[in-house]
This record gives structure tokens, C-alpha cells and sequence, in this order.
């Protein structure tokens, strides 16, 4: 895996290629390949060590993930990260200056290796971060150490705390890399960096981190910490932020002690179920990603007709993504709007004012739908009603162009139905995207019976290629994702007309691990999309719609967009109730919540709507947000054990009612 080459300036070029893999990770092999190497380096006579990867896309994504999974005890994890630390030890001593040379992805074990040479170069657009928190952990690779000495505490602390990447240019001056160049660039920095490296490389402490560093200090500043971090997460449900403040709470006045109790730290979070649940979210999200890797995507040109939040957020992230985008809509105040949220998305994610532009210039307003003849893929986003959509397709299937491919971001209705007044129902194909298309990573591929096996192979590249996960469902009433969603949001609604107070029934979702209450989400995604949903899906649901959520939508309270739904809204936010005991709940309530959820699934399972359990806890965790923690519906099942499950459903099912009935899958 790596390869020692010496150049006849005496500088060491160490090339690292994970044979058969299209990314370099650090597994044991790796790591002890790389020490058996470092020895050889340290006894030749070298002016300086640069370390590079041979792969095109990327510099080290991170540790060998795969490993996790075979780790049963702490000792062995502890011994898995005693070797990295062992190895990184030997870069960060030799006796000659060490460069790492980055370029793409530097992330995780990556990131903690290049920290332990001396200096980074990197590309203007690499990204460099700490994605550990993802999997339930943090860096234990001797990173917490070495990115504090590196950027201090805050900006250490706040990497590793939220897993967010940094490009170069950033990193560069937070003092993460020392040189973000063009790649072009890339070797001679490199080089200059062994040619003028000076005696050291450490960073000079404030006044004020001197004083965080205090034994005072370092509990001041964990505090402020760990009560910033406990709004995001619950520490029972995600330890391993928590586990990292007080590591450096306890132990960052002392170097060799915090190395130590990082690789304890690290080996006692990898064991829990949390960890394991979400390495196996990290798997199935691969899973997913594979689905449109087989060839590069086809698709350069989008048109998107309807301009409303979804249809205009989607052409905004497929702009920002690469593709060209022509908007279509018969409002041309509502492309402007779109245009608009388009250029905002655009601030927040693009560094440079020329790729801002750029981006700018891909996303075309187009009242006419002049696009619709050049278009590789045209993607309705209009009304969800069944015969408007069906008058759209056949005004527009005569100008497209041969081989393109039509799509709809319907949320329920069946494409064998869409699909009918159609000459070739064969290139219709669902791609349901679910708001905020911006954060939400999952996309519902949606086959008719006539769509051919083309269509959907070059759908699954298009969302692949827009970095969004697609999800293979059947066409059937609700798909996957609102098919489960809908009975929850109702039994939430029904428990609101029984006088359970909104705050309450939010709590008993926020406390189970839901990222957000289920009254908080319908007032979000819209109590009039809501009642449009549940409508749908009435033919197959056990539950009934609540009179007032009809009188409610008939009168313009429609939640967060109107102002008034469950709760009131000042400036987008929730004004909070000054009672604390609203956020008091009984044990029915989670009960119910998570009963309706569990049976739709076993449900959808039956019926085959996905192919198979994993598919369905992939639906779920990263279309709903289905506790990450938990590992999925399906996953939850099996931890929580099947029987008492089936035995909670009986206990509502006659307290309830039919509702509640188990279904048949359960068998």
C-alpha cells in the first residue's frame, strides 16, 4: 500500500494506494505497513518525507471503517488505535521535516495523519474534517491532541463537535493547513515546505487560550460546551461529544496523559450500540450510493416545471451540483422567489464570488419551457392532483427530445396512474425529493410497471450524481416514506383533539430520538400538505382524519407558512410557552408514536414496497430522521424484541382501537 520513491534532491516521496479500492483508508494492514516503512525512512538519509496519496479523488478518507464492525471488546479497539498512535508517533518524530500533500477529501484517520507532520499543503478545494461523530465517536487517532495544540480549542472542539468539513482556503486560516494552492501547484509547495522548513512548527497560545487551558479554564469553557452541545443532541442517545469535552476537560493540561484516555475514551464509545447502530447506517448509506455508480450519469440538463419551494429548491441544488437548470413556471414572481432562495443557497455553500456566478449563470428562468426541447431529464413539481398532471404530460412528451426522460416529485400518487394518458409510459419515473431538498439526503425512485429498466438506471445516476441517496420503492399510495410517516403525524393530531398538549406529544418524540416532534413537523411541512397526504392514503389507513384539521386548513391555518398551526409563529420561530409542565407526558404517548410507526413498517415490508428490511431503516433514517441512534424502524424492532412489541400493539389496539390492529407481517 505504500511506495517509497527518493527524488535527487534526497526528499522522500511516500505514495499511499489501497490496492483494488477507489479511496485510500487506514486499516491495521495499512497502519502497520506505514510503521515498517517509517523505519526505513528514519534510517535513510533524507532531507524531508512528503506523504501523498496516488488516488485522483482524494487524499485519506478516514479509518477502515469495515474494521469497526469486527470489534467485539475494548481491548481489542484499544489495540486498533494503539497502533495508529504508535505509527503516527514515528512521523511526528523523525528527525527530518514531514509534509502531508492533500488534495480532495482529507477526513477522519486522514486528517489525524497529516496533523502528525509537520506541515499541510493542500488544494485551493480540498476538504478537511472530523466526521467521527457520525459513527458515535470521536478522533481517537491522536487527533483531539494534535488539533487543539494545531487550531486551539474552540475551533478544534468545534470541528470535532459538529463533524463539519472545511475547505482549504478556511482551513488555512485557521491554521489547519499551512498552504491552500491550485493543484497545479500542489508538488512545489510541497517541496518548498521541506526546502524552508524552520526549527518549529507549533502554535503560539493567546492570552486567552492560556487561560482556557487553566485547570479553572478548561471547566468554564467544557461547561459552555457541553450546554451549546446538549441543544443539538441528548447525551444518552449520542455520548461521544460529550465523552470528548470531558476528555479535554480533565486531561488537556497533561499531553501524554490525553493521548492515552483518548484511545480509552474511543474504545469504550466503539462498543456501545449507538456506534455500532451507526456504522451500520454508514453501510447502508454506501448501499444506497451504489445504486447509480454503475455508469456516469447522462443527465447534464435538467428542466424543472413548477417553481414553489420544492420544485425551485431542486433545481437549485442540481445547479449547485454541476447541471445546467432551466426553471419553468406560470408565475414569473414565483421563479423570482425561487431565483432568489437559489442565490442565498449559492452564499452559504460557494467560496468564491466567480463560482457563485457560475452557479448563477446554470439556473435559467424559463416561462416559455423553451428547455423542455434540449432537456436530458424534465421534472414536474406541480399541484398533486392527478389530472392536471396527466394534462402537463401530454402538452410536453411531444417536445421532448428522443431519450430524454420524464419525472415527477409526486408524494403519493401511484406513475401507473400518472402514466396513463402517456405514448411512452416507459421514461415516466418517480424522483421524490422531501424538503428541505437542501438537507435531506434521501430521494424515492419510484417505478411504474412500464418503466423500463433504462429510465431507472439513469434516474438512480441523477441523484447519485447530486450527491442525494435513491431509494428503490414501489409504486403504491404514499411510496415508502409517507406511507410510515402519515399514521405517526395522525396519531400526533388525534392525540392534540384528545387534549394532549402539542408540547407534550413533542417531548415524548424528542426523548425517543426523533430530531423533531411530530406536531412541530406537520406545522412545518404544512397542515393543508398534511390533510392532502392523509387524504391519499385514506383508501389504506386504519386511522381517521380529525374534523378540525379540515376546518383548520379551510380557514388558512396551515402552520409555520401562515403564521398559526398547532403552535404561533413570530419570524419563522415558535413562541414557547411559559408552562413547563406542557412538556409533561404518560407512557401511552410515546407508546402510541412509535406503535404506528413500527406496524406501517411491517406493513410496507409485507407488501414489498422495499426489497427488504435494511432498504426500509435506510428509508426511514434518511427520509425522517428516524432516531440515527436506534439503527432504524426494523433495527429498533429486533433491539426492543418483537414479542413485547406485538404485545404493546394489543394493549393499545384495546384501549384504541382498530387502528392499532397488528398487522399480518408481524407473523
Amino acid at each position: 500500500m505504500w511506495k517509497l520513491d527518493i527524488d535527487e534532491a534526497q526528499i522522500g516521496w511516500l505514495h499511499f494506494d489501497v490496492p483494488e479500492s477507489s479511496v485510500n483508508t487506514l486499516s491495521q494492514q495499512a497502519l502497520m505497513q506505514l510503521d515498517q516503512v517509517l523505519d526505513v525512512v528514519s534510517n535513510s538519509n533524507l532531507k524531508g518525507l512528503i506523504i501523498l496519496s496516488d488516488k485522483k479523488k482524494d487524499f485519506i478518507v478516514g479509518a477502515d471503517i469495515a474494521e469497526f464492525t469486527e470489534v467485539t471488546n475494548v481491548d481489542g479497539a484499544e489495540a486498533f488505535m494503539n497502533t495508529a498512535h504508535q505509527t503516527f508517533k514515528k512521523i511526528e518524530d523523525l528527525n527530518i521535516p514531514s509534509v502531508a500533500m492533500i488534495h480532495g477529501n482529507c477526513l477522519g484517520g486522514g486528517l489525524e495523519l497529516a496533523l502528525a507532520c509537520d506541515y499541510r499543503v493542500a488544494t485551493e478545494d480540498a476538504k478537511l474534517g472530523f466526521p467521527e461523530v457520525f459513527l458515535g465517536i470521536f478522533p481517537g487517532f491522536g487527533g483531539s491532541v494534535r488539533s487543539i495544540e494545531r487550531v486551539g480549542v474552540l475551533a478544534a472542539m468545534t470541528m470535532m463537535l459538529s463533524g463539519r468539513t472545511s475547505i482549504a482556503k478556511k482551513a488555512k486560516k485557521m491554521g489547519l493547513v499551512d498552504d491552500a494552492v491550485p493543484l497545479r501547484h500542489l508538488r512545489h509547495a510541497a517541496v518548498f515546505a521541506i526546502e524552508h522548513a524552520s526549527h518549529t512548527t507549533s502554535r503560539k497560545n493567546t492570552i486567552l487560550e492560556k487561560i482556557m487551558h487553566t485547570d479553572l479554564g478548561r471547566k468554564l469553557v467544557a461547561n459552555i460546551l457541553r450546554k451549546k452541545t446538549k441543544k443539538l443532541v441528548n447525551p444518552k442517545h449520542y455520548p461521544a461529544p460529550f465523552a470528548l469535552i470531558d476528555l479535554w476537560q480533565n486531561y488537556g493540561g497533561n499531553r501524554a496523559l490525553m493521548f492515552k484516555q483518548e484511545v480509552k475514551g474511543v474504545a469504550s464509545l466503539i462498543i456501545l450500540p449507538q456506534a455500532q447502530n451507526l456504522v451500520r447506517l454508514f453501510f447502508l448509506q454506501e448501499r444506497l450510493k451504489s445504486l447509480g455508480k454503475g455508469q456516469p450519469s447522462t443527465i447534464k440538463y435538467v428542466h424543472v416545471i413548477g417553481a414553489g419551494m420544492m420544485g425551485g429548491d431542486i433545481a437549485a441544488w442540481s445547479v449547485l451540483q454541476g447541471l445546467k437548470v432551466t426553471l419553468q413556471d406560470q408565475n414569473g414572481e414565483v421563479v423570482a422567489a425561487a431565483i432568489k432562495r437559489a442565490a442565498a443557497l449559492f452564499g452559504k455553500t460557494l467560496y468564491t464570488p466567480r463560482a457563485r456566478q457560475e452557479a448563477m449563470d446554470r439556473l435559467i428562468p424559463d416561462l416559455h419551457g423553451d428547455g423542455i426541447k434540449q432537456a436530458d431529464l424534465v421534472l414536474e413539481a406541480i399541484v398533486e392532483n392527478l389530472e392536471i398532471k396527466q394534462g402537463l404530460y401530454q402538452a410536453i412528451e411531444p417536445q421532448m427530445k428522443q431519450g430524454a426522460i420524464l419525472a415527477t416529485n409526486t408524494s403519493g400518487i401511484p406513475i401507473d396512474e400518472l402514466a396513463k394518458k402517456l405514448a411512452h409510459p416507459e421514461r415516466l419515473v418517480g424522483i421524490h425529493f422531501f424538503n428541505p431538498v437542501a438537507k435531506m439526503k434521501l430521494v424515492e425512485i419510484v417505478a411504474g410497471k412500464a418503466t423500463d429498466e433504462a429510465t431507472l438506471q439513469a434516474a438512480n445516476g441523477f441523484v447519485t450524481a447530486i450527491h442525494r441517496l435513491p431509494l428503490p420503492v414501489k409504486s403504491s399510495p404514499g411510496f415508502l416514506v409517507n406511507r410510515i410517516l402519515m399514521p405517526y403525524l395522525m396519531e400526533a393530531i388525534l392525540m392534540v383533539e384528545e387534549g394532549i398538549k402539542p408540547e407534550a406529544i413533542d417531548q415524548a418524540a424528542l426523548d425517543f430520538g426523533m430530531p423533531m416532534g411530530p406536531i412541530t413537523l406537520a406545522d412545518r411541512v404544512g397542515l393543508d400538505i398534511c390533510l392532502a397526504v392523509a387524504n391519499d392514503l385514506s383508501e389504506i389507513s386504519e386511522g381517521k382524519i380529525p374534523e378540525y384539521l379540515n376546518q383548520w386548513v379551510q380557514a388558512g391555518r396551515l402552520g409555520l407558512k401562515s403564521g398559526h398551526g398547532f403552535y404561533h409563529y413570530k419570524q419563522g420561530k415558535i413562541v414557547q410557552s411559559q408552562d413547563a409542565s406542557g412538556r409533561i407526558y404518560q407512557e401511552d404517548v410515546p407508546n402510541r408514536l412509535v406503535a404506528r410507526i413500527t406496524n406501517e413498517a411491517i406493513r410496507c415490508l409485507r407488501e414489498g414496497i422495499v426489497a427488504d428490511a435494511d432498504l426500509l431503516d435506510a428509508g426511514m433514517v434518511f427520509g425522517t430522521g428516524f432516531a440515527p441512534f436506534r439503527g432504524g424502524v426494523m433495527k429498533y424492532i429486533a433491539t426492543a424484541g418483537q414479542e413485547s412489541m406485538m404485545e404493546m400493539l394489543d394493549v393499545l389496539e384495546d384501549k384504541y382501537g382498530e387502528r392499532f390492529k397488528k398487522d399480518d407481517g408481524w407473523r
